[in-house]
């Protein structure tokens, strides 16, 4: 995916540095980009030559539709402190709503709902616009209208991985990509006018050893192998914690699939479907990933080495963007981060590894991914065929439980 792999790409670093006139058209453009992700969710051309809509799937693309007009509300006209940007109070009053049924939208949208949810979001895309235009042009005046484009395109990019168009393509098999030994500057750095999502600040060298890691991520092909040799009975290739979900949950293949003994077999959109070999294995958690790796005799990649070859491995052949990657360690700060979390941040660790809570509020209205468990938490980094240009970014960090399937997850590793 050229998009995904070119480093300072335009939209990525617009959607970091855009002024008011290229955040306005940006919203416009997340929008329909949703309206269309979601119109196409119900019809049968979305889910394959002889798909149809799951059951309950344009439930489920409306309840998430709703987030969208229900993020900018809430951060935005609603919320009276929005000029402050990340100084202001998360858990100040709000302004009265512009639709009661929205909180009931959240939790469950029917069917019929579906246009009065396109009036509502019309409603609040307006309103945010029409503030947009009242706002300081600078950093601050611009927090939260950066973050309801990312909220939007998060959205979309959800309903973008119910679509057989946007699944990730097969790749040829590569030999692994060795990569020499650096000084790299992990995270992003503070340049006073950029929008930097908290969990990548601040930029801090670290020291980079010789590494060797895949050049893509690991395939159908080669997770069925895993399978096949009985690597969901074998206890010496999971961890504790990754051994007692496995127990407990009763896996044996990752999350949609049927089949993976011959020919990989996976439920997309209610329809069994065949999945390429030489495709991303997807909806992994990283109970899996890692037992995959110690089945293979390899590991995950650190952040820092992911980070590394993104930057410096394309031109021999390391491609990335396809799906959500695993990687080694524990979600955690980086050094010189700020301990509070800034309001409205979308992705956030734990509340043991930060020493202010979120302020989105909990319950069905918080963002997407904005609350987590108290649970040790993973990181994934990169991002998927159906993640807007704008998100596109090597930088980006993402949080998740190691059970959590729900992404379009997979991983790639490393020689040990």
């Amino acid at each position: 995916m050229k998009a995904a792999a070119a480093i300072g790409d335009a939209a990525a670093t617009q959607a970091r540095t855009g002024g008011r006139d290229w955040l306005s058209l940006a919203l416009l453009e997340a929008r329909n980009e949703l309206l269309a992700r979601w119109a196409q969710l119900a019809t049968p051309e979305a889910h394959g030559a002889h798909g149809a809509p799951a059951a309950g799937a344009g439930n489920e693309a409306a309840r998430l539709a709703v987030r969208a007009g229900w993020f900018q509300e809430w951060w935005l006209g609603r919320h009276v402190q929005r000029a402050r940007g990340e100084a202001a109070d998360g858990a100040s009053p709000r302004l009265p709503g512009i639709e009661p049924r929205v909180e009931g939208w959240l939790r469950r949208a029917e069917a019929g709902d579906a246009d009065a949810v396109r009036g509502y979001l019309g409603q609040a895309l307006e309103q945010t616009l029409d503030l947009l235009g009242h706002a300081d042009d600078d950093a601050t005046g611009l927090v939260f209208f950066r973050l309801a484009l990312q909220h939007e395109d998060r959205v979309s990019e959800r309903l973008g991985h119910a679509l057989v168009a946007l699944l990730p393509p097969p790749r040829a098999e590569r030999p692994p990509v060795g990569v020499p030994a650096a000084r790299w500057q992990l995270g992003s750095a503070d340049t006073g006018a950029a929008f930097v999502p908290w969990g990548e600040r601040w930029a801090h060298e670290v020291a980079v050893p010789e590494f060797e890691i895949d050049a893509q991520c690991v395939s159908w092909a080669r997770f069925a192998e895993f399978a096949e040799d009985g690597g969901y009975d074998r206890r010496e290739c999971w961890s504790d914690a990754g051994w007692a979900w496995l127990q407990r949950d009763g896996r044996r293949a990752p999350r949609g699939v049927e089949q993976l003994a011959g020919s990989v077999l996976v439920m997309r959109a209610g329809q069994l479907m065949r999945a390429p070999a030489q495709q991303p294995a997807m909806q992994v958690t990283r109970h899996e990933a890692e037992a995959w790796c110690r089945w293979a005799g390899r590991r995950l990649p650190t952040e820092p080495e992911w980070e590394l070859a993104v930057h410096t491995a394309a031109r021999r052949g390391f491609a990335w963007g396809d799906v959500l990657e695993w990687v080694a360690g524990s979600a955690r700060p980086y050094p010189g981060a700020p301990a509070r979390v800034p309001p409205g941040t979308l992705d956030v660790i734990l509340r043991s590894h930060v020493a202010d809570a979120p302020s989105a509020p909990a319950g069905p209205g918080s963002a997407e991914g904005s609350m987590l468990p108290p649970a040790p938490c993973g990181v994934l980094r990169g991002c998927t065929t159906a993640t807007p240009a704008r998100w596109r970014h090597p930088k980006a960090r993402r949080f998740a439980l190691p059970h959590d399937d729900r992404q379009r997850s997979g991983f790639r590793s490393c020689a040990l």
